[in-house]
């Protein structure tokens, strides 16, 4: 006869543990299946992609002829790059060296009054030399320059920023410029005299020709200023805005002979009543002294040039949400189950079980509904003429599947507090849509103080959310950088964290308060 060791009964035990919790799955996935819930979850689904998906089909972007495409960078991201240009050929091992003088600029009715046009630079306001790889926009590209506010920078390929030295130029104190090009390092220089050099930095534009332009460069993104909006919160006004600068000393080595200084608009330009009636953007050279004026930006594309987000799609994650909350508190709350004669009440593992039957239906239900929006909106938008910001394969699939990973956090949520609320639904309910949705409804819309909604976004359930945003934020690029523009405080795995932090305690507390099993009753059915 065969004794079994210690570890063959431990193994046993685990066996019939796992066998255990199976079954307690399937009786809570057999009770689930009432058609009453799984209408319901359907109809989570259907909300989620009619709400996401009509607003694209209904959506038309029309221009004057045909709409000329968005401007996309080496790394196939959408960019800004408009400004004015005056450039020459330079070759493989050469160098543009320049001193500035002055930097000045325009900008159009700014706060307090809006009522008259003032002169005056906004922080990235930039003036400078470039070398470029043509003049296409979104071609790779190194410049250095002087800012409105920033100092000497050295920024590439439109998602790289160097800092250099701060201050201004001025007549009195200018600044001389130097950029060398070997092969495909480009090196920043600058100097205060023209004799002693600072390195700024290096970039490396894989991949440039054998003859690239180098020269010139002003642009001034637009005066951003907010309004008061709600309760506190903010929206956003942009205001046109012109850079220029002043230089001279201007020489250029391996450039070839023939050939002069050519002007070009990288981008639309001339366009505005100022430009018109005033002060055109362009260059002028007289006497030695080059003068380039210029608008627009160059850098990443923010929520005005980079395209629409692809989770702006996403208009119909909260009704979808609030369906799911319901069908997980009254699934949690539904205290007896059917047995075969009799029923049983809720105990630890029924709930688990419970849990993991709601957070996989709406785990499912996310990917299903939440993929198709992404995906199908994303290619009707396109085909509607709308710019669509350009993600990465990964972050399309991290945005469809954390969100769906928030939906089912947030039912598991709900079924605790649908079990610690079990004689209250509709509390609990209550308590749910407050701290789940309550907090992310609000910030969406520009109602909420900036500070609070990023708190709320930072303590909350509602943080989970963060999984969906795939802006990034630019120092370098003026924006509004808040919860009702797409921008959450937190990162998505963070914003994750701070939700699965929330499901294990309150879960925790959800299965302290219940027996570990329980007898027969007197009542039976696994409620609504």
């Amino acid at each position: 006869m065969h004794i079994p060791t210690t570890n063959e009964l431990l193994r046993r035990i685990r066996q019939l543990r796992r066998i255990r919790q199976i079954r307690e799955v399937r009786q809570e996935w057999t009770g689930f299946r009432r058609p009453g819930r799984l209408a319901a979850t359907a109809a989570a689904a259907l909300v989620v992609i009619a709400l996401g998906l009509l607003p694209a089909f209904g959506g038309h972007t029309s221009c004057d002829g045909p709409c000329p495409p968005e401007p996309t960078g080496p790394d196939g991201s959408r960019v800004n790059d408009q400004f004015y240009f005056l450039h020459r050929d330079l070759g493989e091992n050469g160098s543009i060296t320049v001193r500035m003088t002055s930097m000045s600029g325009t900008i159009t009715y700014p706060p307090p009054d809006h009522d008259r046009i003032v002169p005056g630079l906004v922080p990235w306001a930039k003036a400078g030399i470039i070398i470029k790889d043509g003049v296409r926009q979104g071609s790779s590209y190194a410049a250095l320059m002087l800012t409105g506010g920033h100092g000497v920078r050295m920024q590439y390929d439109y998602r790289h920023d160097i800092a250099g030295s701060g201050g201004r130029v001025s007549a009195g104190s200018p600044r001389w410029l130097r950029l060398t090009r070997s092969a495909d390092t480009i090196t920043g220089y600058e100097s205060a005299d023209g004799r002693q050099w600072t390195k700024v930095g290096t970039a490396q534009l894989s991949g440039l020709p054998g003859t690239v332009q180098a020269g010139l460069f002003a642009t001034s993104p637009g005066d951003l200023t907010l309004r008061s909006a709600g309760l506190g919160g903010a929206t956003e006004e942009v205001r046109f805005t012109q850079a220029g600068g002043t230089f001279d000393r201007v020489v250029l080595k391996n450039a070839p002979s023939a050939g002069g200084w050519r002007s070009d608009a990288v981008g639309e330009m001339n366009r505005t009543d100022w430009e018109k009636y005033h002060r055109a953007s362009g260059a002028v050279q007289e006497n030695g002294t080059i003068s380039v004026t210029g608008t627009g930006d160059i850098g990443p594309g923010g929520t005005e040039g980079g395209g629409r987000p692809v989770e702006r799609s996403l208009g119909g994650l909260v009704p979808g949400l609030l369906i799911v909350l319901v069908v997980a508190v009254r699934f949690a709350a539904s205290e007896y189950r059917h047995g075969p004669g009799c029923g049983m009440p809720v105990t630890r593992r029924m709930l688990v079980a419970r849990a993991v039957v709601v957070g996989a239906v709406a785990f499912v239900t996310g990917l299903l509904s939440v993929g198709v929006v992404i995906t199908v909106g994303a290619a009707v938008l396109k085909e509607n003429g709308t710019a669509v910001a350009g993600v990465s394969v990964l972050t399309g699939v991290r945005v469809v599947v954390g969100t769906s990973a928030v939906l089912a956090l947030s039912a598991v949520l709900a079924t605790a507090l649908g079990a610690l609320l079990r004689h209250r639904v509709r509390l609990a309910l209550l308590v749910a849509v407050l701290t789940i949705v309550g907090p992310y409804a609000a910030t969406s819309v520009p109602l909420l103080p900036d500070g609070l909604s990023r708190w709320l976004l930072r303590l909350t359930p509602s943080a989970g959310f963060a999984a969906r945003q795939t802006l990034v934020e630019h120092p370098q690029v003026i924006d509004h950088y808040a919860p009702s523009t797409g921008y959450f405080p937190l990162p998505w795995w963070a914003g994750i964290s701070v939700l699965c932090g929330y499901v294990v305690v309150l879960l925790g507390f959800a299965l302290s308060r219940l027996p570990r099993g329980g007898g027969p009753t007197g009542r039976s059915g696994h409620g609504s």
